[in-house]
């Protein structure tokens, strides 16, 4: 990962993107940590499970600070970079940026969080197996 605000732009592949609304606030009026997480853990997913061909789960995520809160009616850009692929894991690199319901430049993006999530490819009945299997 980079030290945060290293890179001015977004890293990786857009693997999610949606609108934060109403139902998903705190108490103060904006868009839940939980919330966000949550949608980092199923980019992430996507992004293994690409790589393992099947079935992943999260084992750990790595230090993350919020920058900025995410207001209702914010374009939310989940960005997922593989950073390794070992025996059984994949760890991924997640970066959220938003689109501002203000902002009046459709491409003007500032980034919230990042954070790096380590997965584990799993079989059919949730035993961790090895993310490339001979076919």
């Amino acid at each position: 990962m980079t030290e945060l605000d290293d890179v001015p732009a977004p890293q990786g592949q857009l693997t999610l993107k949606l609108l934060a609304s109403r139902q998903d606030t705190n108490l103060h009026g904006d868009i839940a940590g939980g919330w966000l997480v949550a949608r980092m853990d199923q980019a992430a997913e996507l992004a293994a499970g690409r790589e393992a061909r099947g079935r992943t789960a999260t084992v750990a995520i790595e230090a993350m600070d919020f920058l900025c809160p995410v207001r209702v009616g914010s374009m939310v850009n989940i960005f997922t970079t593989v950073r390794e692929i070992g025996h059984s894991s994949i760890k991924i690199d997640v970066e959220v940026w938003i689109r501002s319901p203000q902002e009046r430049d459709p491409d003007e993006l500032h980034k919230v969080t990042e954070a790096r999530f380590v997965m584990v490819a799993l079989d059919d009945n949730g035993r961790i197996r090895a993310v490339r299997q001979n076919d």
